[in-house]
């Protein structure tokens, strides 16, 4: 059991046992020494509070209180025909599905391993062929510093790994479903995804987070993506849990040289959501686009944490962070770039943009750089704000309802970040999630479609 201050007044603590007898003395030895590490590490840091400088606006506390349960899902009643409900219908793809983090071969589409590609469970890659991961798996995510990162570290069973060759190019998308499914029970569960595009290779990866219900779940996710040099990768991140659920995400990039990496990071559900993104452009000439858009109303807390690495010269980045905040939520955007010494003619430029929808809505954002080079072109700003009274007047001088009013200029404000998305089947899945959002969305579908 995991010693940390008084572990037996904690709730959360109750399930880390079962873990331990469920894993002693299973998986190579590189891994079990990394799970020990983690664990020790975990016991060392802690849970993080309001005291922490990166956490003194989210307050994780509530998660502490709840005896979570680390349970599979039985399928009987998981039909699937709720999951094609879930995937995107005119998305032709292969796909893994987990159900509370763990790999369901039942529910997943996968071709069988064909010219060095692999897309498969985790758990039978280390069954099978560990060495294949070995010089991956929790070498990149940095989960000695993070406590959430450690705990995904030290409980890790099962999640995705996916494989692209040199030079191979997939034509389709590759989709990665997280299920939270519960019975009555609050369920805990430490998804790991670990994905390598070797020289030259492009893929596109969509990772969904959906909860069946509006019962409470905890999900710790880690996905480590490593891009070799010349490899594109779209990667996108979909997070729509219950209204009830915790949502502590750790998202890690690596990148070599002249590769190029686009990040498209959405939020829309979840009581309590902190996703924590690093990306280090480690290799000459990399390039990055990130792109974020977070969707809270009622008591919603979704907290961003951004860090990007400029480690060498010659790299660009893009970032674009936006919110659409309502009712009495709670958002926070905190991007940091850091310009190493010798990253000579980095180009990065940092935006993050606010709309407050209603006067209980609250946002704390804070956009930073760090620069340690003297030869750089470097921009960042945020704003915040509420809907334009002169562009709402305009518009019902023109016969438009105050509230279609309103949700067509939310709607512009907020589908700037959807069209940035590659996959189509995607956007065009949160472009029906937005207008369903807005309380005049079917004015405004009625009108981007003349």
């Amino acid at each position: 059991m995991i010693e940390l201050v008084k572990t037996e007044n904690i709730p959360f603590f109750s399930h880390l046992s079962e873990f331990e007898k469920g894993v002693a003395g299973k998986g190579p030895a590189w891994l079990q020494r990394m799970r020990n590490s983690a664990r020790l590490q975990f016991a060392k840091l802690g849970f993080p509070t309001l005291q922490d400088e990166e956490w003194r606006f989210t307050n994780v506390a509530p998660i502490t209180s709840i005896p979570f349960k680390l349970e599979a899902y039985e399928l009987d009643g998981l039909k699937r025909e709720i999951i094609d409900g879930l995937r995107f219908a005119d998305l032709q793809c292969e796909r893994l599905v987990f159900v509370n983090g763990c790999y369901s071969p039942e529910l997943s589409f996968v071709e069988e391993s064909r010219d060095g590609i692999r897309i498969s469970s985790l758990s039978r890659v280390l069954q099978q062929d560990a060495a294949a991961v070995e010089p991956y798996l929790g070498r990149y995510a940095n989960w000695e510093q993070d406590a959430f990162n450690a705990l995904n570290t030290a409980l890790m069973q099962d999640g995705a790994f996916v494989y692209i060759p040199k030079g191979k190019i997939l034509e389709k998308p590759i989709h990665l479903l997280f299920l939270a499914a519960t019975r009555g029970t609050a369920i805990a569960s430490y998804p790991r995804t670990l994905i390598v595009a070797d020289s030259n290779s492009q893929a596109s990866v969509v990772e969904s987070y959906v909860g069946l219900g509006e019962e409470v779940n905890f999900t710790c996710p880690v996905t480590e993506i490593i891009l070799n040099d010349g490899a594109v990768i779209d990667h996108s991140k979909l997070e729509c849990e219950s209204a009830r659920a915790f949502h502590v995400a750790t998202l890690q990039y690596h990148q070599e040289r002249s590769s190029s990496l686009g990040s498209h990071s959405i939020a829309l559900g979840g009581a309590l959501v902190r996703n924590s993104l690093n990306a280090v452009l480690a290799g000459d000439g990399a390039e990055c686009t990130l792109d974020g858009l977070y969707l809270v109303r009622g008591e919603q807390h979704v907290d961003n944490h951004t860090r990007l690495e400029h480690a060498a010269p010659h790299c660009s980045s893009r970032e674009l962070y936006k919110g659409v905040l309502d009712g009495k939520s709670r958002g926070v955007f905190h991007g940091r770039i850091v310009v190493h010494r010798g990253a000579q003619k980095t180009d990065s430029k940092q935006t993050n943009k606010n709309l407050l929808l209603s006067d209980d809505a609250l946002i704390n954002t804070k956009p930073q750089l760090e620069i340690y080079a003297n030869d750089v072109k470097c921009t960042h700003g945020a704003t915040i704000g509420q809907l334009d009274k002169d562009a709402l007047f305009y518009l019902r001088s023109r016969g438009i309802g105050e509230e279609a009013a309103r949700s067509l200029l939310i709607y512009a404000f907020a589908s700037e970040v959807v069209r940035r998305m590659k996959v189509g089947a995607v956007q065009r899945r949160l472009d029906e999630f937005l207008l369903g959002w807005l309380p005049g969305g079917e004015f405004v579908k009625e009108a981007v479609q003349v």
